[in-house]
C-alpha cells in the first residue's frame, strides 16, 4: 500500500462523509440462479461482474424499465450512481478494503434505452462521477463505453460492469 499522506481520506471515510451506504449482497428475485462470480481476482486485478442498481438491502432498486420512456434521463444517472455503490459494496466484501484499489482500468455501461434515446454517456456519468469524487483523478479516471440496448435483467435501467487494479 502506498504511504498515506496526514490529510488523506479513505474511501470509506468519504462515502461516510457523503452520507453514502453500500448495500447489502445483490437479492436477484425468487427462482433465479446466477452462477458466477460477482468479483473474480486475478493477480493485481479483479474483474467485475455487470452488477444492478441495489437499495441498501440488497434488493434491486427502481425504478424499472427504460431510460428515455418510464426512467427519465436523471433517474437513469441516479441509478448509475447506485449501480457504483453496487460494485463498491461487492468489492469491499472481496477485498476487504476500498483503498486496495490502486487505479480503475475499465467500466462499460449498458442502459436500457427506449427507442432513441441517445444520451447514454450522460447516464453512465453517475458512475464515472462518483468513481472521480472518491478516488480521485489519478485512481478513478478509466477507459468507459456506454452503450444502449433493448433489455437488461428484470428490466432494470442500467447494468455496469468493470476492471480495477489492486494493490
Amino acid at each position: 500500500m502506498k504511504e498515506k499522506k496526514e490529510n488523506w481520506l479513505s474511501v470509506e471515510s468519504k462515502l461516510k462523509a457523503m452520507g453514502l451506504v453500500l448495500p447489502e449482497p445483490v437479492k436477484v428475485p425468487a427462482g433465479v440462479k446466477l452462477p458466477f462470480s460477482w468479483v473474480r481476482v486475478r493477480g493485481k486485478r479483479a474483474l467485475i461482474s455487470g452488477h444492478p442498481p441495489q437499495n441498501p438491502d440488497g434488493s434491486i432498486a427502481g425504478p424499472l424499465g427504460k431510460v428515455g420512456a418510464e426512467v427519465s434521463l436523471e433517474q437513469g444517472y441516479q441509478a448509475a450512481r447506485q449501480t457504483a455503490l453496487s460494485i463498491l459494496g461487492d468489492l469491499k466484501r472481496i477485498l476487504g478494503d476500498l483503498d486496495r484499489i490502486a487505479a480503475w482500468l475499465r467500466v462499460f455501461g449498458m442502459v436500457n434505452a427506449a427507442p432513441g434515446f441517445n444520451q447514454l454517456p450522460s447516464v453512465i456519468n453517475g458512475f464515472s462521477d462518483l468513481i472521480i469524487e472518491l478516488y480521485g483523478p489519478e485512481r478513478g479516471d478509466h477507459a468507459r463505453s456506454a452503450v444502449g440496448l433493448a433489455e437488461l435483467p428484470f428490466n432494470i435501467p442500467v447494468e455496469i460492469e468493470a476492471e480495477v487494479e489492486i494493490d
